[in-house]
């Protein structure tokens, strides 16, 4: 561990003093470009005139303003034509002064063809759009895409180089109108240098690029600048604006007060009820603080006071039977979201959602040169805060340990305490579109500490071709769980963790190698860390047809790919060879079939204790404390929008000789093993039985259904079932059905009516919201929720017999309020 800081200092000290590499993309030596050649008033910056009157945003373009704005014109259609002619004309104007950078676009379109909807903010690129990167340190590693649709409704994000795709949780203030005319629509757009972070020069060079989307020609993606698909990047390929030299920077600080008045009923234990009762809870006000002070264009310092996370949008539903691991989701929270994307790396350190509760955060982000950097300190009330049941029966332990000094109150020394996360990151940029970086994280709870640093970086080998790598050393203080002897173990482990990625990007071939890994000691516990004990060898291969945008097969990819995964003794956990097959055709309509086959191995001591010969110790498992199988599997999927109001897509998975692990899947479904059964056929006489992991078929079905029937209403129905049945049993380990129904009544942009369903077959449980909402812009809102959850027909949660009939476990009522105070200085 401390060998690895001291090799990742120097290395990260010599890229500090490193020479900078030129800003001009090299194609490789020999290498067939498919981007065309550009007109010279594209090869060059375009100068962005400042103007004197602002125009009005209304979505109509006669305003003095624009006549003398900079156009951007002449598109070339990226996708699904290669650089060839757009199917529809556009025109693009920008102007700016002082304080603000404006934005119009003029779509030339068949009035009664254009697809557009009273969306939810961040949900317009399923429809007719216009987007804008603005790349505004010029690194070409990170850029602001801001996106409209014909009435103007936004969706913002932040697209790092190298990343799957944008980001778009993240929310700027801006004011944007739209209007549709017999010719087309048009957007305007009024974007504050306030809500921006920039680069803090005299003479300011920006990075940038525009598009259109026409969704119904097979998802036509028009752009200003071409792209050309044997270089491996986006903002790499994209253009240049100046002249705006004559920002005024304005400190601004921001404040966001909160108010959520919440009243709760849960259903409690009751030693006189078996099913408990419901208990009304009185109304509980939670008041919070978020603030942001831009202390520079180019940093930003945020804090949250006791910040009020409510439910507003809740997580999917998932299948949770038979998973051994745990599951990754998103984060939604307004803080943590503000530069995520400068925490983010492959081995997730820094995963948010670790902290629950906090009473304190503060970040400060930021970039100075070609360092950017990201602190975060926060305190989590979560862990020592216990529920009411269980604060009862502390007490009565306390009490119990009066009389008899070895009754151990496992709670007592956690209660009330709360968990401190500290996050450090750091990148310095070398080259065109390289650098290197520091990501260290720290999270001490009494009886927990741990402790994780270490390195990163990119370089990009030539045009297509990119390197990528993150290594981490983690020291914790905390409990280990050793099956070697079957107990927790409190003491001192140190582990490594890895991700090694090479991969090459062209038009029609591309490859990638990839190496991860995680030791058995490693833990990150303010990161996501899902398995340890195990490497991970992975190469993929892919083959591509040219991109044809009017013949009736578009694009077809054929790609192979293999992974060997074994754990740190060298012995074999998974092996998996796929073969897959993607079609995209007229229509909007894409297919893809995959074939493959895996194998698994399973070893007892993953799942608890490990056998000795004389006895004193049992395996986790019963019988056998190693199983193996073979797994073939086939997959399908299809995708179609089939009008501007119904777009559809489904998946079959067929997977043989899947593990059923033997957990049972709640009071439903039972264990099926040959273990159990006989178990159960034998009166239940004996120890419980170990675990009996065995063969099974499993099949998985999804179904999802977007329906818009008017501009401001829209439904969107997801259902996936999932069966596993056992082999050697011949009987059903578990049937999973989940179903989630949404829909959402713009009233306004701003307004708007939500409901949500959410019913999951294995717990006979239903999860259902109503909201109503207004949120003008970020930070300012209000909402009135009513949040629900029953059982019908189900169990009951304190003495797991079926409870016929409705069940309420719970219900909430609440009002949210904040509102955003902005001044600038």
């Amino acid at each position: 561990m401390k060998h690895l800081f001291l090799v990742g200092i120097f290395v990260f000290a010599a890229a500090i003093m490193a020479p900078a590499q030129s800003k001009v993309a090299t194609p490789t030596p020999g290498a067939i470009s498919s981007r065309p050649v550009l007109p010279a008033e594209k090869m060059r910056d375009v100068s962005i005139p400042k103007i004197s009157g602002s125009p009005t945003i209304d979505g109509n373009l006669d305003d003095e303003a624009w006549r003398s704005a900079a156009v951007f014109k002449d598109f070339y259609q990226v996708s699904p034509g290669n650089n060839t002619a757009p199917s529809k004309p556009t025109e693009v104007y920008m102007a700016y002064d002082e304080h603000y950078l404006y934005v119009a676009f003029k779509c030339w379109d068949d009035k009664d063809q254009i697809r557009a909807t009273v969306a939810k903010r961040d949900n317009v690129f399923g429809e007719d759009n216009v987007r804008i990167w603005l790349d505004t340190f010029n690194d070409q590693r990170r850029a602001y895409l801001l996106g409209f649709n014909p009435y103007g409704i936004q969706q913002d994000g932040i697209l790092t180089e190298g990343s799957m795709g944008a980001d778009f949780s993240v929310d700027i203030v801006m004011e944007s109108k739209g209007a549709i005319y017999d010719w087309g629509w048009a957007v305007e757009a009024k974007i504050p240098f306030k809500s921006l972070r920039y680069a803090s020069a005299k003479k300011r060079i920006w990075g940038f690029n525009v598009a259109r989307n026409i969704d119904r020609f097979n998802d036509e993606l028009d752009q200003w600048l071409p792209i050309d698909r044997n270089v491996s990047g986006t903002l790499i390929q994209h253009g240049k604006i100046s002249g705006l030299d004559d920002i005024k920077y304005e400190r601004t600080l921001e404040i966001v007060p909160s108010v959520t008045l919440r009243q709760t009923s849960e259903r409690v234990a009751d030693r006189f009820l078996p099913g408990g009762r419901i208990v009304d809870k009185p109304i509980k006000p939670d008041i919070g603080v978020n603030l942001k002070f831009t202390l520079s264009p180019n940093v930003t310092f945020d804090a949250a006071i006791n910040p009020d996370y409510a439910e507003i949008e809740a997580d999917a539903p998932v299948v949770s039977a038979n998973r051994r691991f745990p599951i990754f989701f998103e984060e939604k929270r307004p803080f943590f979201l503000e530069g995520k994307e400068i925490f983010d790396s492959s081995l997730s350190p820094f995963y948010s959602r670790t902290i629950v509760d906090p009473d304190f955060a503060a970040k400060l982000t930021g970039k100075s040169g070609k360092i950017t950097f990201g602190f975060l300190a926060a305190s989590d009330n979560a862990p020592g805060n216990y529920s009411e049941d269980e604060r009862t029966a502390n007490r009565e332990c306390l009490i119990r340990q009066q009389t008899d000094p070895t009754v151990v109150c496992p709670i007592d020394q956690f209660l009330d305490k709360n968990a401190l996360f500290g996050v450090l990151r750091l990148k310095r940029d070398f080259g065109n579109s390289n650098y290197i970086g520091f990501f260290g994280t720290a999270r001490t709870f009494p009886k927990s500490r741990n402790f994780v640093g270490g390195f990163d970086g990119r370089y990009k080998l030539d045009s297509a071709t990119v390197f990528s790598y993150q290594v981490l050393g983690s020291h914790s203080r905390k409990n280990f769980y050793a099956p070697e002897i079957d107990r927790v173990e409190y003491r001192t482990g140190n582990g490594l963790a890895y991700n090694l990625n090479l991969d090459r990007t062209r038009d029609t071939t591309g490859w990638t190698i990839g190496f991860d890994g995680k030791s058995p000691d490693y833990r990150s516990d303010a990161g996501f860390a899902n398995r340890t004990d195990t490497n991970n060898i992975f190469v993929a291969n892919r083959f591509s047809t040219k991109s044809k945008s009017d013949a009736t097969l578009i694009r077809l990819d054929w790609r192979q790919s293999a992974s060997y995964t074994f754990d740190w003794s060298g012995r074999v956990q998974e092996a998996n060879a796929e073969t897959s097959v993607h079609a995209q055709l007229q229509g909007n309509l894409s297919l893809s079939a995959e074939v493959g086959a895996g194998y698994e191995h399973l070893y007892e001591e993953e799942f608890g204790a490990k056998r000795k010969l004389l006895g004193t110790i049992s395996g986790a498992f019963f019988g056998a404390p190693e199983r193996h199988a073979l797994q073939p599997a086939v997959r399908f999927n299809i995708e179609k929008t089939i009008n501007a109001r119904l777009s559809v897509e489904a998946s079959a998975d067929f997977s043989w000789n899947t593990f059923d692990y033997d957990f049972g899947a709640g009071n439903r479904y039972g264990r099926v093993s040959p273990a159990y059964i006989a178990w159960i056929q034998s009166g239940m006489t004996g120890p419980y039985p170990a675990l009996d992991p065995g063969t099974a078929f499993e099949r998985e079905f999804e179904v999802g259904v977007e329906y818009k029937p008017t501009n401001a209403l829209r439904f969107s129905l997801e259902y996936s079932n999932t069966r596993l049945h056992r082999n050697d049993t011949d009987r059903l380990a578990f049937e999973s059905n989940l179903f989630t129904l949404h829909s959402t009544y713009q009233f306004t942009r701003f307004t708007f009516l939500r409901t949500r369903l959410d019913y999951d077959s294995l717990e006979k449980n239903t999860s259902g919201q109503v909201l109503f909402g207004w949120t003008p812009n970020p930070g300012t809102a209000f909402y009135v929720g009513y949040n629900d959850n029953f059982n019908y027909n189900g169990w009951n949660r304190f003495t797991d017999l079926p409870q016929p009939g409705f069940e309420r476990n719970g219900r909430t009522v609440f009002i949210r309020m904040s509102y955003l105070f902005r001044k600038s200085f």
